[in-house]
């Protein structure tokens, strides 16, 4: 009965997260080629993106306390909403600083969303389970993320369908989440002031600080592949199509093995198949480097890459989730999602100065250098976990 239930509240959770990542999928490049339309410079794009990362920076230090207090599912159905409303919105006013609140807005939505399943799935999610459930998560995430862009050829009939048809999507399975049965994550200590979650921010950061690497590595490369590398595969000479592919050829990778390392972290531990992706990731983008001119050679070494870093947020959150005690999950989960958005804004900003300071420079060295320096930090972490049983008083 049990695991009846607990199947069928993973679904329910897998497929608010797939659509999640349609619906992000989808506005990327969506708003991008209609602002785009109206001759708005790249700069003033790609700041109109970085709201829906900025939404995730200022809501953080917020989440925790409405999720022990009101539970997962009022957090998640809260979190749905906002971004169901603001989907709705877009075709209301075409405006530039409009549709950013819009962005700011689903960034905070969607965080709320992704912070209430990836906290209640690594709650309820036994050890010898966590990694498969997890790369799960990542896997939905990442077909609706893949799917989204499709959405951008809807415009030719009406800008605003696109719009219209992701909202009515996330409505759906918005509905869906109120047959669940509410659950609260476990505490033991009230969180009441800013003073006591900065403690709690503190203590997590002890003891799951090297989890957050690998997310932050992951929105470092994924915000600066989809933002930087396409004006770097023009000035190689590749055509917009050969660049769409090898973008694809990432996505269909991360897609493709995110379930198997899943389960190979639950056969083998986390840290050590991390490691290993790490450093393969960091070998294939360097090799990357050296071939960037050879279009055939290069999206085979994207779509190799893409098959083993494309894991890396999902892996590190289950790596997270083995070290932190219980009752720190919630702040654990929160400070993967900000070290996820840190990336995910500094990325494209270093890429872009990268390539601008040294014109010679491949963006793939730029990418190689940050995964080389994690996994370095990796092999050299040579202390053991603390005991999650020594938790150190928060008063």
């Amino acid at each position: 009965m049990v695991n009846t239930r607990e199947s069928f509240r993973l679904r329910i959770l897998v497929s608010i997260i797939a659509i999640s990542g349609f619906s992000q999928g989808m506005l990327l490049p969506l708003i991008a080629v209609l602002f785009e339309r109206e001759g708005m410079s790249a700069s003033l794009n790609g700041l109109n993106a970085a709201g829906l990362y900025i939404g995730i920076l200022l809501v953080s230090p917020f989440m925790e306390r409405p999720l022990r207090q009101f539970g997962y599912k009022p957090v998640i159905i809260g979190g749905g909403l906002l971004v169901i409303v603001a989907l709705f919105s877009f075709p209301l006013w075409k405006s530039f600083w409009f549709w950013f609140i819009l962005r700011l807005l689903i960034g905070i939505g969607d965080h709320a969303l992704h912070f209430g399943t990836q906290t209640w799935i690594t709650s309820f999610s036994s050890p010898e389970r966590r990694g498969r459930n997890i790369s799960l998560y990542g896997l939905f995430f990442g077909l609706g993320f893949a799917t989204g862009p499709l959405m951008t050829g809807l415009i030719h009939y009406s800008e605003s369908l696109p719009f219209i048809v992701s909202g009515v999507l996330c409505l759906i399975c918005w509905v869906f989440l109120f047959f669940l049965k509410n659950d609260f994550p476990e505490q033991q200590v009230e969180t009441n002031s800013t003073w006591e979650t900065l403690k709690r921010f503190r203590e997590a950061s002890r003891y799951g600080w090297i989890a957050f690497l690998p997310t932050f590595a992951y929105g470092f490369l994924e915000a600066s592949f989809n933002g930087i590398y396409p004006i770097y595969g023009v000035r190689t000479g590749l055509s917009v199509q050969e660049i769409s592919v090898i973008l694809m050829s990432f996505a269909i990778g991360g897609i493709v093995f995110q379930f198997p390392l899943g389960v190979l972290s639950d056969k083998y531990g986390r840290k050590r198949v991390l490691a290993v992706v790490l450093l393969a990731g960091t070998v294939l983008f360097f090799s990357a480097a050296l071939i960037d001119h050879l279009y055939y050679l290069l999206l085979v070494s994207i779509f190799l890459a893409g098959m083993l870093v494309g894991s890396t947020f999902s892996l590190g959150i289950s790596f997270m989730t083995d070290l932190m005690p219980r009752q720190f999950l919630p702040t654990g989960n929160l400070l993967c999602g900000m070290a996820f958005s840190i990336g995910s804004l500094t990325g494209p900003y270093l890429g872009g100065m990268a390539l601008q300071l040294f014109e010679s420079i491949s963006f793939f060295t730029v990418i190689s250098a940050i995964f080389a320096l994690v996994t370095m930090i990796f092999f050299w972490y040579g202390g053991k976990p603390l005991k999650k049983d020594n938790i150190l008083p928060l008063d």
